[in-house]
């Protein structure tokens, strides 16, 4: 009988599956995804979020949007913060530009509101403003975020290190030992990347944990952080409410007057990768799931952006950076999963993270970091799409790329990719390939780098606004 009421309520044998194949198909998805509980509150301590206050905000935020994108949108999409967004949201806006983590949470809260605000029918933007967006462009913003997770993953492993006449080299290989992190996270890429060559379900996850279980028995250095990896004091501990990260954005808006040009880049720069990475990835594993129909159309498309939103609202409220739909979901369409069950399986599997603080916290830097690269690689699978023998496109998509990982900064990468596409379609008289959006995008991007004197024209414009 209570087979039969999530039969009547999921339609899974009516999509071509069960109740077991749905239930296999969320494990798979969370064996997939679920490095992202140790991988993500360790990024975002870095930018002084509490680790324990970021598990909970990332278990709880998987665990709203997986729940929602189930029983609301019935898709078999699992969700949870987004790798590269969190990257940007610790370097490339904490640590680069000295924005509070506070601050930066409410630009994602902001961004998360107005997101769904242009997801909803009745408004309609969020399908304007994706078919503006040349699609090279958005398959040139997927792969720089990977090239850009791909830097950070080789500078926590220790491979690349300052120079300070190239600005970055290789490290100092012939120094490694079986006791150097370096090496140990050489073998855990590689062991990573046999057993998805393999077919391996959750490749990530074993190889992240094997690593670390041999860096805790042999004490193995970790470069990153410069300590040595030592096993758990306590493999489990339940994480109870944050003490610092729960709502702490309520308290950042007094802040924005002050950094309001900041603020601002860093939001709209949220809410475009969002929309990007949502849309892409949607679009991806929609189709492996036979849910696009013959006009491109996604079934079920409102729902799911506007799932994705609320998730991304809730885990700012709690202490994470943007919450996105993952491309790990079709780990659990292959499996066969049809259905919204499949993503409520796996945020109930992520609630699992709030139980095993300890574990987490003892994982080396070392062990975590070839996730970043692997993830990395994965996002770069569609830069071949790109018409690179179109110059007026090759160029715009190279900048969106590789300004990425250079500057450290996805804003830059996105912002001077527009910008560089913009002008070189008006230089070519081709403005009839241009629309408002793009016009409009381009000059805000345009504004918050170029002006008189030292500074922006955004500044320089609003100045007696910013002074207030």
């Amino acid at each position: 009988m209570e087979n039969q009421k999530l039969d009547d309520y999921f339609g899974y044998t009516e999509a071509g599956s069960s109740l077991e194949g749905e239930m296999r198909a969320g494990l798979t998805t969370f064996l997939t995804m679920a490095y992202i509980l140790f991988v993500n509150p360790d990024m975002l301590s870095i930018a002084g979020i509490p680790f324990d206050d970021a598990l909970f905000a990332t278990a709880m935020a998987a665990f709203v949007g997986c729940v929602i994108m189930g029983l609301w949108a019935n898709q078999p999409y699992a969700l949870a913060p987004g790798m590269g967004l969190n990257a940007y949201f610790v370097f490339g806006v904490v640590l680069s530009q000295g924005i509070a983590w506070e601050l930066a949470l409410a630009a994602v809260l902001v961004e998360g509101v107005l997101f769904m605000i242009i997801s909803l029918p009745q408004v309609g933007w969020r399908s304007k403003m994706i078919n503006s967006i040349p699609k090279d462009l958005k398959i040139a913003t997927m792969a720089g975020i990977g090239m850009f997770l791909a830097i950070i993953g080789l500078r926590e492993m220790g491979w690349i290190v300052d120079n300070g006449a190239t600005l970055v080299d290789l490290g100092a290989t012939g120094t490694w030992t079986y006791m150097s992190g370096e090496l140990w996270g050489l073998i855990g890429l590689l062991a990573i990347a046999v057993m998805m060559a393999r077919g391996m379900k959750g490749a990530i996850i074993y190889g992240v944990i094997g690593v670390s279980v041999i860096g805790w028995v042999l004490g193995v250095h970790d470069p990153y952080t410069g300590t040595d990896a030592a096993m758990p004091e306590e493999w489990f501990g339940f994480v109870g409410m944050p003490e610092e990260s729960l709502f702490a954005v309520t308290s950042a808006f007094g802040d924005i007057s002050d950094n309001l040009s900041a603020f601002l880049l860093v939001m709209i720069t949220f809410l475009f990768v969002d929309i990007f990475d949502t849309a892409g990835t949607l679009y991806g594993v929609g189709k492996m799931a036979g849910k696009v129909d013959e006009n491109d159309n996604l079934e079920g498309a409102d729902e799911a952006f506007m799932s994705d939103a609320g998730a991304t609202i809730v885990g700012a409220l709690c202490g994470t950076s943007t919450t996105t739909t993952y491309i790990e979901s079709a780990a659990g369409i292959e499996e066969g999963g049809k259905t919204g069950l499949v993503a409520v399986v796996v945020g109930v599997l992520m609630l699992t993270g709030l139980f095993l603080a300890g574990s987490f916290k003892a994982i080396p830097t070392f062990a975590a970091a070839p996730a970043l690269v692997v993830v990395g690689a994965m996002m770069m699978r569609g830069a071949s799409e790109i018409d690179w023998a179109d110059k007026e496109m090759a160029i715009p998509a190279f900048i969106t790329m590789v300004m990425m990982p250079f500057t450290y900064s996805i804003a830059d990468g996105i912002a001077w990719g527009i910008i560089a596409y913009v002008v070189i379609k008006m230089a070519m008289q081709k403005m009839d390939e241009l629309n408002p959006v793009m016009y409009t995008v381009a000059g805000l991007m345009a504004m918050f780098y170029l002006g008189p004197g030292d500074q922006t024209t955004f500044e320089w414009l609003f100045q007696d606004i910013l002074s207030l």
